[in-house]
């Protein structure tokens, strides 16, 4: 049985095992309940046939509002029941595959199981008008059903994708959750809907429910599209080079673990494969093109104006708003630890933390790649020449991190969407760093 099969068996054990709980504590059937899961079901199916892409291969939608709506109002293993078969009938009109199916199902109803025990421990009741539970008992409803419904899609994506849940998940969550808290209200507004005005006021009501998703799904594609505009631009500037083509986005990936692997916090991590991303974008003035297109050794002289890329990289990400916060990182990229880099000369702390990590991402890739006058380095031989050059070219700090990190094998972990234009290789270009000829 494969890892993933594994998780979603686990998890479809523990969902079984909490709605068990639930039932257990009342066995009866209340008719009312009943009505109230149905109706909030239908309109949670609705929810997840507008869902929206999230990052890592994951789906959003806000179904997760009339499921908690229906929880409040409904908080018994009857609703838990209509949720999982109105997730099984949603997956199946959206045409999922049957572990996407089983699971989403399986992680939804533990999600719900657990919020509503949760709930009724904190004192929670069935909500016919807004004030008869407290707002701790709505609070742990909320909490336990996001926590439980992120870490368990977490878990999968990680296991998929071979990598950490822990980062996955404050990726993905922590920049959702101030949209997710102010859900809460919609929440409460629906619930006073159905006590008012039964189903029908529900269906009338439900609009603004489609409008926040809307706001989601805009929020996310604005992110996606600026990103891509990001990469497409970097793009079309290395293919004048076709040696270099790709070596922007694998700085970014590379600067991505390295940050992650001294320990920053998800936010800078972002800041810092941003600015990883745009670290060569100056080489779209006309004044490098020859020089990038130019087989064979550089002279002095255009190895002076190739110093001069992160300068001109550093403005032009300076004239959009956005960017202006990364623009140190990327003037200073090619910044030594002993002060002997370019273009100011700083040295040790004096060079922002991004740039050198930076500087680590844009030295190996070069190591890791192949030249017309040796094949790729791998991950033994980088390791001694970054230890080499600790403490000249590299931070010692981040080098000695790194290098204890279980993070440092995935630098040298290949990609099936890797760009492959190294193979049209061009002649020997000759070196600008000590270490490496970082692009």
């Amino acid at each position: 049985m494969s890892r993933i099969a594994r998780y979603v068996s686990l998890v479809c054990i523990a969902a079984i095992g909490a709605g068990t709980v639930l039932f257990l504590k009342d066995q009866t059937f209340n008719l009312s309940y009943a009505q109230a899961a149905l109706t909030f079901g239908f309109i949670g199916v609705l929810a997840q046939l507008f869902s929206y892409r999230k990052g890592h291969g994951s789906m959003g939608s806000v179904s997760f509002i009339p499921v908690l709506a229906s929880a409040a109002i409904a908080p018994h293993w009857v609703s838990v029941v209509v949720v999982a078969a109105t997730t099984i009938a949603g997956q199946m009109v959206a045409k999922r595959d049957s572990t996407r199916t089983i699971f989403n199902t399986a992680q939804e109803s533990l999600a719900l199981a657990l919020a509503i025990l949760a709930y009724q421990a904190f004192g929670g009741v069935a909500l016919h008008s807004i004030g008869e539970s407290s707002s701790l008992s709505l609070f742990a409803l909320f909490l336990v059903f996001f926590v439980t419904n992120s870490v368990c899609v977490s878990g999968a994506l990680g296991i998929v994708g071979d990598r950490n849940a822990w980062t996955i998940w404050k990726e993905n969550t922590l920049s959702a959750l101030p949209y997710d808290f102010l859900s809460l209200p919609a929440i409460l507004f629906i619930v006073w809907a159905y006590s008012k005005f039964g189903p029908v006021g529900v269906f009338v009501f439900a609009v603004p429910l489609f409008g926040l998703r809307q706001l989601y799904k805009v929020t996310g594609q604005l992110e996606r599209t600026n990103r891509e505009l990001l990469e497409l631009m970097v793009a079309a500037i290395e293919a004048r080079d076709p040696y270099t083509s790709g070596h922007s986005r694998r700085v970014a990936d590379k600067a991505g673990v390295i940050a992650r692997a001294v320990g920053l916090r998800e936010k800078e991590i972002e800041r810092i494969v941003a600015a990883a991303l745009l670290h060569d974008v100056g080489k779209i003035h006309e004044v490098f093109g020859p020089i990038l297109s130019k087989p064979g050794r550089l002279t002095p002289e255009e190895q002076v104006i190739m110093r001069t890329h992160p300068v001109k990289s550093a403005e032009l990400a300076g004239k959009v708003t956005e960017l202006r916060d990364v623009v140190p990182l990327i003037r200073h990229h090619h910044e030594n630890w002993d002060g002997t880099g370019y273009p100011d000369g700083l040295k040790e702390e004096g060079i922002p933390l991004g740039s050198r990590i930076i500087m680590f991402a844009d030295t190996i890739d070069a190591m890791t790649t192949d030249r017309p006058y040796r094949a790729a380095l791998d991950a033994t031989s980088v390791r001694k020449e970054l230890l080499r050059f600790r403490g000249t070219q590299f931070d010692p700090q981040i080098c000695d991190a790194l290098l204890r990190s279980p993070e440092y094998s995935k630098l040298f972990a290949p990609k099936e969407s890797e760009d492959t234009a190294w193979q049209h290789r061009t002649p020997d270009r000759g070196s600008i760093l000590r270490v490496a000829e970082t692009a």
